[in-house]
């Protein structure tokens, strides 16, 4: 009787693969940590170019001015059309895809720049892509000095 309650204990107390299961979920968990990480970091750098793109956009639109007002002096202000023409001609250029819009002053420009980032690691959990955004604007002055250093 000794015996069998020896073995049954022994049974119990028995955790062969234990160790091997844990270490797989700890492989995949870290894996999975991995790929945050690496597609995660590799966002923020594809939005950051979207928001550099975006930003070189609106300054390629702000240089379409109004050559009738600017030329008398009276306002700078940009022709609507030909702004988001210069934008959307600049984000070809860079591969970029977005809209633009003209505030109702013409002094406003806004470009968004759209674009998605193809995962490297996270695709093997079925994330393939993540979407990014950038966003410019410039805005035009006109007879704004600084002020004195010395006041």
């Amino acid at each position: 009787m000794i015996s069998q309650w020896t073995g049954l204990r022994r049974a119990r107390l028995d955790d062969q693969g234990g160790v091997t299961v844990f270490i797989a979920i700890c492989v995949v968990a870290l894996i999975g940590i991995i790929g945050v990480a690496v597609d995660g970091g590799s966002k923020m750098r594809a939005t950051e170019r979207a928001d550099y793109v975006a930003g070189e956009a609106a300054r390629a639109a702000g240089q379409a001015i109004n050559p009738a007002e600017a030329i008398n002096g009276t306002a700078i202000v940009v022709d609507p059309q030909d702004a988001a023409a210069a934008a959307h001609a600049y984000l070809r250029s860079a591969g970029a895809t977005g809209t633009v819009s003209v505030s109702d002053n013409g002094k406003t420009l806004t470009v968004t720049v759209t674009g998605t980032y193809a995962t490297k690691l996270l695709s093997v959990a079925g994330i393939d892509s993540l979407p990014v955004t950038g966003h410019g604007t410039a805005i035009l002055l006109h007879g704004v000095t600084a002020p004195d250093e010395g006041t």
